[in-house]
């Protein structure tokens, strides 16, 4: 079926090619401009990881229950006199004209709130007003139609507030004034994800292009790949779009499908076209002894290469996309909407990469094939040639790969343990890895909403969001007395009286900066005898890390289980599945240690450009995304090697044999492959969100290790190792094999 595909595209790669011209151009446009006036980045969202828990009933049970959902926006003044004539005049000039615009619900001026009778300050003001008394915030609540903010209303309430801001800075030249609120910081980071994504792929595909350069030799079968690399980019990115009418996609998304989309097209583009060449080599070579090939013209052979191409390394592709697929899908289980969003969004790139690996590349070969036998214009330039040749992408049946192999086949176990304990010791770190939320603690600095949100975190405090709530269904003195219990626990650093909320007595907790999670365990582990709840942002992050938790064993077990059948039914054996399990578990784990090194730990943080104190550990979504798509990249490789050894062993090579011979014919394309894809996750770990920063440098690590000491030291050691049962499976195990299973 496949060897059909592929002969029928290239034959037909006209109508190839413009069915994919339609497709992408369609995806690209709706992207960048959309179906109802919305782009892709009008409609991502940055909402953080929640899940459906007790800090989220919390909340419900508190929220106003009165009017319509509202979104806000705030001017932020601070080092002024609150008492002074101007800066009164000018914050009730402005709520004034705020409140005439249609769409303001609510506009709060703190200066105009009346004292107590006493002359004391009005307890409901106090989160407006600054810590230390020398600023205020006015905020603007602003109706939504069906959770979304008009834009119009948006501009123009931030209009007014910029206006004030101005005259505020002209009346008090050393005065901050600022506007900022959530709908900003949604904007802003949006802003910073597309920086980062167009800055990721401007590093990205220059670099891969010119490894290309050096493994084929030529410009030609250089940029087929990397075509479909593009492809995959905006066929990722017109899918993504679709989504959003069907769920929320975060910012983080977006990059996260698009930098591993590019990765699995230049990976499976780059086997397909050296496979190509290695057939079409080979077929010209048979045409002297083959009568049905000698009466074939050069576009016939050419098909015929295609045909065989997609047979071989194209079921290659298809295997390993389908067990990328399985390792995502895996994701579903979880509860967090953003990882299911991920998950959905990663399986529909893995098909738009097999897609253009099976399609779109054969219809390029059908047009360019035939010219890519010729050496590439590179090798005919002088001193070059000759270096180019030694990397080019036919690999010979004697090279490094097998030399390597047979030194490892000599002491098999010995390279096996050291490798086990190199890799070890690379994951030691994992041992004191802190699981974190790092999406809301850490805000870039190139933000727009960065300067805002760190002057209303330092000067105005009970304006943030209440890192820990005590939320209680009982009369006041028992709130009080909770309350009071609470503030025993240690990392606690104030506790607010009770204020009745909603019929619900509610108390602000603060902590000592990074200790929130530790504190709402130990306050849900000493409950009192009421109905109560705890809340707060802290609280959201406790619940979404033990959701995480939950969910990991039914992951893992779906992921363990459909990898383990997918490798039996290609290689007929049942210990080739448990020692590529085994092995990339610890692979992986030596790629989460260098992540709770360089981050959590603060290593990186020069280099990487981010402040260590920002970072309480890794990230509970990035460690979930890392072991996936680390575990995704690691069978990718995998297969690519097994299909090779597999092949020379039917041809009736000995186990150690077709080792050797499949490493070396392997060899080249996977470190090739491995370290474009590095580079390419390297480039977008240089980017401004910390998330991206933390899943490019691990993946990066991962694939780094995957494709030099796992692949091609470790599992060579290993299979040699176990040479004697390496094919061994059950006796009634056969029989399944031999139906359903799946071969060249």
């Amino acid at each position: 079926m496949l060897r059909t595909l592929g002969v029928a595209v290239a034959r037909h790669r006209l109508i190839a090619v413009i069915v994919w011209a339609v497709v992408l151009l369609a995806c690209g446009l709706t992207a960048l401009v959309g179906v109802t006036g919305e782009s892709l980045f009008d409609r991502l969202g940055t909402s953080g990881p929640s899940v459906d828990g007790e800090a989220a009933e919390a909340a419900r049970l508190i929220e106003s229950t009165e009017g319509a959902a509202t979104e806000s926006l705030s001017l932020l003044v601070y080092d002024v006199d609150t008492t002074s004539p101007d800066l009164q005049a000018t914050l009730a000039e402005t709520a004034a004209d705020l409140a005439a615009i249609d769409g303001v619900t609510e506009v709060v001026d703190p200066l105009a709130i009346p004292a107590l009778p006493d002359g004391s300050p009005n307890p409901a003001a106090a989160p407006l007003y600054a810590e230390d008394g020398k600023g205020v915030l006015l905020t603007v609540s602003m109706e939504t139609t069906d959770g979304a903010l008009s834009d119009t209303l948006l501009r123009e309430v931030q209009d007014r507030l910029n206006v004030a801001a101005d005259e505020i800075r002209g009346q008090e030249p050393d005065a901050t004034a600022l506007v900022g609120g959530n709908p900003l910081v949604v904007e802003s980071l949006v802003g910073v994800a597309e920086s980062d994504l167009q800055k990721g792929e401007l590093i990205a595909l220059p670099i891969a292009l010119v490894v290309m350069l050096i493994i084929f030799g030529g410009f030609l079968a250089a940029g087929i790949p990397l075509i479909g690399a593009i492809a995959s980019i905006i066929g990722a990115l017109g899918s993504l779009y679709a989504f959003t009418y069907v769920m929320d996609i975060d910012i983080t998304t977006m990059n996260v499908i698009t930098v591993i989309g590019l990765g699995l097209s230049i990976d499976y583009g780059l086997l397909i076209v050296s496979r190509f060449r290695e057939e079409f080599r080979a077929l010209v070579a048979r045409t002297h002894g083959d009568r049905r090939l000698a009466r074939l013209d050069r576009h016939e052979l050419m098909l015929e290469a295609v045909g065989a191409t997609v047979d071989t390394a194209g079921r290659t592709v298809l295997y390993s996309g389908l067990t990328f697929a399985i390792a995502t899908a895996g994701l579903l289980v979880f509860e967090p909407n953003v990882i299911r969003a991920i998950s959905v969004g990663a399986v529909s790139v893995v098909l738009i990469a097999i897609l253009t690996a099976l399609v779109l590349v054969p219809a390029l070969l059908g047009y360019f094939g035939e010219r890519l036998l010729k050496p590439g214009i590179l090798t005919r330039v002088p001193g070059l040639g000759g270096l180019l040749s030694r990397f080019g992408d036919i690999a010979p049946h004697e090279g490094f790969f097998s030399k390597l192999t047979r030194g490892i086949q000599r002491r098999p176990v010995l390279v096996s343990v050291a490798g086990i304990a190199g890799l070890l010791l690379l994951g030691s770190p994992a041992l004191s890895l802190k699981v974190a939320s790092t999406s809301d603690d850490v805000i870039p600095q190139s933000s727009s909403q960065y300067e805002f949100l760190t002057a209303l975190e330092d000067h105005f405090p009970l304006a943030t969001p209440a890192p820990v709530q005590l939320v209680s269904d009982t009369d006041e003195a028992g709130a009080e007395a909770w309350a009071g219990q609470v503030r025993d626990v240690p990392n606690v650093t104030d506790v607010s009286a009770p204020a009745e909320i909603n019929g619900y007595w509610v108390s602000r907790v603060d902590v000592r900066q990074h200790q929130g999670s530790d504190v709402v365990r130990e306050i849900r582990a000493d409950r009192p005898d009421f109905d109560h709840w705890v809340g707060g942002s802290d609280a959201a992050s406790v619940d979404y890390t033990d959701s995480l938790l939950r969910g990991a064993p039914w992951a893992a077990l779906i992921i363990v289980v459909a990898t383990f059948i997918l490798l039996f039914l290609m290689t007929g054996s049942v210990v080739i599945p448990i020692t590529a399990l085994v092995i990339s578990v610890i692979s992986l784990g030596a790629a989460v240690g260098v992540l709770v090194w360089g981050f959590q730990e603060g290593n990186l943080a020069g280099v990487l450009n981010f402040n260590a104190d920002d970072v309480a550990g890794v990230d509970a979504l990035v460690l979930t995304l890392v072991l996936t798509f680390g575990f995704g990249l690691a069978m990718d490789y995998e297969m690519f090697l097994l299909s090779r050894i597999k092949e020379h062993f039917e041809q009736g090579e000995s186990t150690r044999l077709s080792i050797e011979t499949g490493l070396q014919s392997s060899g080249r394309i996977i470190t090739s492959a491995a370290l474009i894809i590095v580079l390419v996750f390297a480039g977008f770990a240089t980017g401004e969100l910390m998330q991206m920063k933390e899943i490019g440098v691990a993946l990066a690590v991962a694939v780094l290790l995957d494709a030099t000491l796992v692949r091609t030291v470790l599992v060579p050691a290993v299979m040699t190792s176990l040479e004697k049962v390496l094919w061994w499976a059950p006796r009634w195990m056969h029989p399944i094999h031999a139906r359903f299973g799946l071969r060249e």
